[in-house]
């Protein structure tokens, strides 16, 4: 966007009398109205994407954040801190509609980066139409899309650093612009730890560039500094297993079985490929061809590199995992000179099959719309009604919850996640961080859910089949769930005694 399209503007005539030609008033009006359409296809495409399980973690964190329990300190979290603060009054006020809200809140956060996108293009100089050519380009990402279209922790570190494009790429960096920046960085480390890279990458590069005013920038990150060294000292433990352990060894574990997928040509493989579902594999090759011929390398590019870093690094590599370098890359494209028309063609091919797996998993009949989990959801909140079972509840697929009335057992809040890990921690190491595994499997009096993880839900179905046998192994009583793939199991009477005060969000 243009700096002045946040100004206030009338009609054409009313603009033309003010001296400005009726072109540009259209472009003013244009802008709005296509980030409100993209607005409203973005919502639509996160209510009607099918349900995943990779969801269940950042729902229940937000639920739970929203009873004032702490992440770490009162229940695990995979993650950087940020994003259960931010959301907790998301859920909150929306209830037993938290995982739909959650969902509309990365579209509009998607809606956000793009928009940020386009104008830090402009600001560098890009034409209004070749700064809309990129963002567009940028909107049909698998890769983006994927991450604003599920409750997950992708959208919001991503619009974050989005923002901070524009304020970088400012040729007047003030001291105002530089600190804010600073904190627009910092917190999207602080709501995705791979984010930190982009963020180190703009830091050092200030201070060769000191234009870009290193001190300021550092003052506005203290903030942030301050709010994730909060978070540590609340559970050092916890956090450390949280955001640097369970990452790190965690994935190894889970692919001990299936090595391929952890070695060099099935990362290579995987990168290509999400690379090429939208824009991103052209635009490299565009930027790199251009880098070649300037033999220079500038801020945008070295943001794109840490990017690439920090998607590269773990095993294996995943789609969302690229996001953090593709806001700089297309805010670059846009600054490339107009490439011929076979270039016009590979990216209009390209962008057409970044759409394709959004349209594929709309098409899904095997996967689990968001609207039948949430009928689920209150017919399991009914059913456990009807048999006077309240407090937290024990299950693999927390995401489910907030529409029962109900709220995680707070050892369940990573979702199938850590559960199925098996040697990444001891028995009082996992009392002690409110986490349980299968294998040391012990229940204590809530009542258990089961039914939610499986192949509907890119899932693993044995997983809830060990909670399930556990639990009639207990003495459990099991209660299907009338019209559902769910099954309740309800505590023997001695193990109902005292259930863990985890609070209830029922009105």
């Amino acid at each position: 966007m243009e700096r002045t399209s946040s100004q206030s503007c009338s009609p054409a005539k009313a603009g033309a009398q003010a001296g400005h030609p009726p072109s540009r008033v259209n472009r003013l009006l244009l802008y709005p109205a296509l980030l409100a359409a993209l607005a409203i296809l973005f919502v639509a495409l996160a209510l009607l994407r099918p349900v995943d399980h990779d969801e269940s973690q950042y729902v229940a964190a937000a639920a739970l954040t929203a009873h004032g329990l702490l992440p770490y300190r009162d229940f695990a979290y995979l993650q950087t801190p940020l994003q259960p603060y931010l959301f907790a009054p998301v859920a909150l006020l929306a209830g037993s509609w938290t995982w739909p809200a959650l969902r509309i809140l990365n579209a509009l956060l998607g809606v956000v980066t793009i928009a940020c996108v386009h104008t830090a293009a402009r600001t560098l100089g890009a034409k209004p139409g070749t700064a809309l050519a990129a963002a567009t380009l940028f909107a049909t990402c698998d890769i983006l899309l994927f991450s604003i279209g599920t409750a997950r922790n992708d959208a919001l570190p991503a619009a974050l650093l989005a923002a901070a494009l524009p304020l970088i790429v400012r040729p007047d960096t003030t001291r105002k612009t530089a600190a804010l920046a600073g904190f627009l960085l910092a917190a999207a480390a602080a709501a995705k730890i791979s984010y930190a890279f982009p963020a180190l990458a703009y830091g050092l590069y200030a201070l060769v560039h000191r234009r870009h005013r290193p001190v300021a920038i550092l003052l506005g990150t203290l903030p942030v500094i301050a709010f994730v060294a909060w978070s540590y000292a609340t559970s050092p433990a916890g956090f450390v297993f949280g955001t640097l352990t369970f990452p790190a060894r965690g994935p190894a574990e889970y692919y001990a079985l299936r090595p391929w997928k952890m070695s060099l040509p099935a990362k290579a493989i995987d990168t290509l490929k999400f690379l090429a579902l939208g824009a991103p594999l052209p635009a490299l090759a565009l930027v790199a061809r251009d880098i070649a011929r300037r033999r220079t390398v500038g801020l945008l590019d070295w943001l794109i590199l840490a990017g690439l870093i920090a998607a590269l690094l773990p095993f294996p590599t995943w789609r969302q995992y690229l996001l953090p370098a593709l806001p700089a890359l297309f805010v670059r494209l846009s600054l490339v000179p107009s490439p011929g028309r076979a270039w016009r063609i590979a990216f209009a091919i390209f962008a057409t099959a970044g759409l394709a797996p959004s349209i594929a998993a709309l098409a899904d009949s095997d996967g689990l719309s968001l609207s039948q989990a949430l009928r689920e959801g209150r017919a399991i909140g009914r059913t456990l009604d009807q048999h006077g079972l309240d407090g937290p509840i024990a299950t693999l697929s927390p995401q489910i919850l907030p529409a029962a009335n109900r709220v995680p057992d707070t050892d369940f809040a990573t979702g199938p996640f850590y559960f199925r890990s098996t040697t990444l921690l001891d028995a009082s190491q996992e009392r002690a961080l409110h986490l349980v595994s299968r294998v040391r499997l012990k229940l204590d009096g809530s009542t258990i859910l089961t039914g939610g993880e499986g192949p509907a839900t890119s899932g693993d179905a044995r997983l809830d089949h060990a909670l399930a046998t556990a639990a009639l192994d207990a003495g459990y009583d099991a209660i299907p769930i009338p019209g559902t793939r769910f099954t309740a199991f309800r505590p023997p009477a001695r193990a109902r005694a005292s259930p863990r005060p985890v609070p209830h969000n029922s009105p």
